[in-house]
């Protein structure tokens, strides 16, 4: 049994290394990482704000970024506005009951996004119905779209202005490198705002 459990354990520790180190070594990827800073940057000096979503595991990523940035990351600072369009129960269940679950984020997307806002769409299959519809409403305002997905994209990569597609097609390592890429996100937003503090 231990034996077993041990070898199940170092294999998952070596898919994340060779995760990381994909990551690590992909160029597009990595040039990605201060474009995506530089947009959230501008709208945040701009006024604007900064929205999330995605489903499963990658509402609960939604949720932890913008507590990240509303809250605080490295070091103390003034709140920066963003928001997960995940969490409000009321919203998202009116929307579902009455316009259908694909909608739930669009109509959110619809009712607060402002032209000059930044979106980050997650979904590690990049097929989400309900994150389509939510990017093509984020476009239509004039919405900037982050997108956040697997190795194969799915349709919402060519909808994206920037996509994030990890080099992996098991869900558990997409979402791990989401983590790591949106931490990293979160870090350079606050310090290139802040100008100090960063690790």
């Amino acid at each position: 049994m231990a034996d077993h459990l041990n070898g199940h354990i170092d294999g998952e520790f070596d898919k994340s290394i060779k995760l990381l180190h994909a990551m690590s070594m992909d160029t597009v990827l990595r040039e990605s990482i201060p474009r995506a800073v530089a947009l959230s940057v501008e709208a945040l000096k701009g006024g604007n704000k900064l929205m999330f979503a995605g489903n499963g595991g990658s509402a609960a990523d939604a949720q932890h970024w913008a507590g990240e940035l509303v809250s605080r990351f490295y070091f103390d600072r003034p709140g920066l506005p963003a928001i997960a369009l995940t969490t409000d129960t009321s919203i998202l269940t009116a929307i579902g009951n009455d316009y259908g679950y694909d909608y739930v984020f669009a109509r959110q997307v619809e009712a607060l996004g402002r032209k000059g806002d930044v979106f980050f769409a997650i979904s590690t299959s990049g097929n989400s119905k309900n994150i389509l519809r939510a990017i093509e409403a984020a476009r239509t305002i004039g919405i900037k779209v982050i997108g956040f997905t697997g190795q194969g994209g799915g349709k919402m990569a060519e909808l994206c202005d920037l996509c994030f597609r990890m080099p992996s097609s098991e869900t558990p390592k997409i979402q791990e490198g989401h983590e790591f890429i949106g931490h990293l996100l979160c870090g350079l937003i606050e310090h290139e705002i802040f100008g100090h503090g960063a690790h």
